[in-house]
């Protein structure tokens, strides 16, 4: 794979798989082994990964720029589909990678096709702004993000997840730097204030947008994502009983990406009742 130069001069790594005109991007500090987003290339579309700028084997950063990483990563995807000619595409995250999504809804909506956001919350900011890598970071008890692999029944599974934490852990110490582990973005949309101006905001994305979350998340609580769908007009939400943050679009991810794929291929041929009609793809 390899690196882009942006608009700014800055270099961000990225991964492509799959071919075609059916473009989805992502961006995030890092990727699974196992991923839904990436797998949608075994079903008819071009996948970009991106690495967040301050993290991987993306340029680095001496400066945290806190919540305005937010604001930033949005327009590095933007930027990275100027430079690759894309016009309209399918933006998909989960949880940070969502968070992304969230800011290229507010500034630049009409590049997209639709959203695929994967235990994305957002937050009620009426809660409070500290971030739950913050609260880890102070030492205190949060609600683990991974279901227990003794949950699953499957041998297969409970390989898949083992393989999975393996990989991350090496992928983190190999890349990261002094540098980036002082990063601290917080959380995404704090320009918002509070929950009341989050709402008015979600009610605002006309882009058909797809949520995907479990039951037992403790960070995108199923109460927020339920609260998301019901101010996004064109949107649909799926959750999965008994899995907690981390899961399952890494562990059962070919289920995942076949019901998101499902979602967009009726996003392109304009059916269902919660779909708007695309122009200019």
């Amino acid at each position: 794979m390899s690196k882009i130069e942006l608009n700014d001069g800055k270099h961000i790594y990225y991964e492509e798989y799959g071919e075609g005109n059916k473009y989805v991007i992502c961006t995030m500090i890092d990727y699974p082994r196992y991923s839904s987003i990436k797998e949608l290339c075994k079903l008819g579309f071009h996948v970009f990964l991106l690495t967040n700028r301050g993290f991987g084997k993306s340029d680095h950063s001496e400066i945290d720029y806190g919540s305005e990483w937010w604001d930033i990563w949005a327009k590095d995807v933007i930027s990275f589909a100027d430079k690759k000619k894309i016009n309209k595409f399918v933006y998909a995250g989960d949880s940070h990678g969502a968070g992304t999504g969230w800011h290229i809804c507010k500034d630049y909506q009409d590049r997209l096709i639709a959203f695929v956001a994967i235990v994305p919350g957002p937050y009620n900011l009426d809660e409070g702004f500290v971030s739950y890598r913050t609260r880890i970071l102070r030492g205190e008890y949060v609600k683990p993000m991974d279901t227990p692999p003794e949950y699953f029944d499957d041998a297969a599974v409970i390989e898949r997840v083992r393989q999975d934490k393996e990989y991350m852990a090496i992928e983190q110490q190999d890349h990261q730097s002094p540098e980036e582990k002082k990063l601290d973005y917080k959380r995404p949309l704090m320009g918002l204030k509070n929950e009341k101006n989050t709402k008015d905001f979600l009610r605002s994305i006309y882009v058909p947008t797809l949520v995907i979350g479990g039951t037992e998340d403790p960070i995108s609580r199923p109460d927020l994502m339920l609260r998301t769908v019901e101010c996004i007009p064109h949107s649909k939400l799926i959750l999965y009983h008994g899995f907690s943050h981390n899961e399952p679009w890494k562990i059962f991810v070919e289920e995942v990406s076949s019901e998101i794929a499902f979602f967009l291929d009726n996003v392109y041929n304009n059916e269902g009742h919660y779909y708007k009609k695309i122009e200019n793809l």
